[in-house]
């Protein structure tokens, strides 16, 4: 018989209890200790965050669900009752190929020779891409197919705005006139806001006064930002009279001529949206390894070098995300054409937004519904590709 050196205690009635079973029941505290412990974490969830995740997401899907309900149907007004009869794809058809059509695509004419020239050039730089995206290697059968998609998609939208905005006798749509919004508009801002940020960096006198100058028209909101300049472009009684009547453009009306009134208004959507890319800009510039620059100036680098080799590539990732806010901001853009020009002359000014916003106004929400629906899946074709191909030009640096 083995015998053991720990004494057993006769007085406790329990006796001694072996060692294996002592590590036993402290596992066993821990193990209920635990699922305790996993319990007030659930209860706490529950409690606490689940609550606010339930209104977040009802905020976020009923309304997805509710005008998809209206996209597909049309609603009736009843004495006490309204009701949604279901008529498919109707309001759709109407929009691209009924009744609408002339709003949405606009008018198609022959194109100029300028619209064939951009439109040879948009062809030329996406077969170029694709070509270059499918002879990389990294691309599968579903890729490859979503790539020739997207670049007959993109040369459609190109071949519709050199027959409508850009073709003889030919009328824009809300379509096309809001892809000149957005392509219009990134590009005035980003360049405005890269040369703002530029300056702004440099050792000059004052900058710090110039910095918070440039962020003031961020602190307006779209709709001042449209009174304002719609009372800057009055040419018989605004504060810019004087200059309009020492050029002659007294008796001008900007609302007038269809592409007056459409740059007038790139140009207020620019100078509200220039302070976001100057601010971020800005951030991107002073974060930059100075000791870098001032090597590459050291060795002989000119300014255009050293931003081409060193800036443009630290900032580059931050390029891309700008752009990208910036693009889904443009195809959103309402406050500005309505309150500018009210979508005139004509419909010259009428963006995708602002035309869903007319048809609510109406009470036509079947087709208000549908056009919002169009966009976002023009803003998710749009917004996909060009992420797909920023992310490849990133690589390359």
């Amino acid at each position: 018989m083995a015998s053991s050196d720990k004494p057993i205690d006769l007085d406790d009635p329990r006796g001694a209890a072996p060692d294996g079973a002592a590590r036993g029941d402290s596992f066993s505290g821990r193990a209920l200790g635990s699922i305790s412990a996993w319990k007030s974490d659930g209860a706490a969830r529950w409690a606490f965050i689940w609550p606010s995740v339930v209104v977040v997401l009802f905020l976020s899907i009923f309304p997805l669900f509710a005008s998809l309900t209206l996209a597909f149907g049309k609603l009736v007004f009843q004495k006490g009752r309204v009701e949604i009869d279901f008529v498919g794809f109707s309001n759709f058809t109407t929009l691209l190929f009924g009744t609408e059509r002339t709003h949405v695509l606009g008018l198609a004419r022959s194109p100029s020779p300028l619209g064939w020239l951009v439109l040879i050039v948009v062809a030329a730089l996406v077969v170029r891409a694709l070509v270059r995206s499918l002879r990389s290697g990294r691309v599968g059968v579903g890729g490859a197919i979503a790539r020739v998609a997207g670049a007959l998609f993109a040369i459609g939208i190109a071949w519709l705005v050199a027959q409508t905005m850009l073709g003889e006798g030919g009328r824009p749509g809300s379509l096309a006139v809001t892809l000149f919004y957005v392509f219009a508009g990134i590009a005035v801002t980003y360049f405005l806001g890269l040369g703002l940020a530029i300056l702004a960096v440099q050792p000059l006198p004052g900058r710090r006064f110039f910095r918070i100058v440039f962020l003031l028209p961020l602190t307006i909101t779209p709709i001042g930002v449209g009174y304002m300049f719609r009372m800057m472009t009055d040419t018989g009684k605004g504060p810019l009279e004087p200059i309009f009547a020492a050029l002659g453009m007294t008796h001008y009306t900007w609302v007038t001529d269809p592409w007056a009134a459409r740059i007038a208004v790139v140009i207020g959507d620019a100078w509200q949206w220039t302070p976001f890319v100057f601010i971020v800009l800005l951030a991107a510039l002073e974060g930059l390894d100075q000791e870098v620059r001032e090597a590459a100036f050291v060795d002989g680098a000119s300014k255009w070098r050293t931003f081409r080799h060193i800036t443009w590539p630290a900032i580059l990732p931050v390029s891309v995300t700008i752009v990208l806010i910036r693009m889904i901001e443009g195809f959103k853009i309402v406050d500005m054409p309505n309150i500018l020009t009210g979508g005139g002359p004509g419909t010259a000014t009428q963006s995708l937004t602002l035309e869903a916003y007319l048809d609510w106004r109406t009470l036509n929400l079947g087709s208000s519904a549908a056009i919002a629906y169009i966009l976002l899946i023009l803003v998710t074709v749009i917004a996909s590709a060009y992420l797909g191909w920023s992310r490849r030009y990133v690589q390359q640096f």
